[in-house]
Order: structure tokens, then sequence, then C-alpha cells
């Protein structure tokens, strides 16, 4: 059976991982993951977003750094967003991560 091979990409950002790890640094902030906060079933708050790809009151579509983040819901709304952070507010149903590479 081959082996399967990472791309250089792929050993790039692992080779990052390995040395956040190593420092005991956030991955988050180091390595610009998505962080979503759920409080309850009625307000999200995400940060480390680079756009809004849809926006419903039954879906808000989001891209991510690796990426993409599916909130699926009722009466969803963007409350407030900025650059690095947003806060969502509705009856959220469901959160989805949707992979941009295969890892």
């Amino acid at each position: 059976m081959g082996k399967h091979k990472q791309s250089g990409k792929q050993r790039l950002e692992r080779k990052k991982e390995m040395v956040v790890e190593s420092l005991k640094l956030p991955k988050d902030s180091v390595l610009g993951a998505s962080i979503v906060t759920i409080t309850g079933n009625k307000d999200a708050f995400v940060e480390n977003y680079r756009g809004i790809l849809e926006y419903s009151e039954e879906l808000i579509l989001l891209q991510g750094k690796t990426c993409q983040i599916s909130i699926v819901g009722r009466k969803l709304s963007i409350d407030y967003y900025t650059n690095e952070d947003m806060k969502i507010s509705g009856y959220i149903e469901c959160v989805r991560y949707h992979n941009s590479y295969e890892g």
C-alpha cells in the first residue's frame, strides 16, 4: 500500500503546529483558527473569520482560514461584525464545519 503524501503546504502547516505546541502558545490566535463560542442556543460569537459568504434568517455561512462555517437556525441575525469578530443571535440549531482541504 502506498503512503499518502502530504503537499508542501500541509507539511508547512504541520511544522507551524509543532512549533506552536512546543512553545505552549495559544493555537487559535497564532495559527488563525476560527473560534466559535455558543451561549445556549441563542447567541454565537465568532472570532478569526475571513468573510461572510451567505446571510439569511436560516443560514449564515462564513469563510475561515481553513474551513467554512455554517450556522443554521431560525430568525438568525448578525448583531455586529468587525474584521476580527462577530455576534450572531437567533435560534441556533446547528453549527457545521466544512473542510477546505482533505487533511
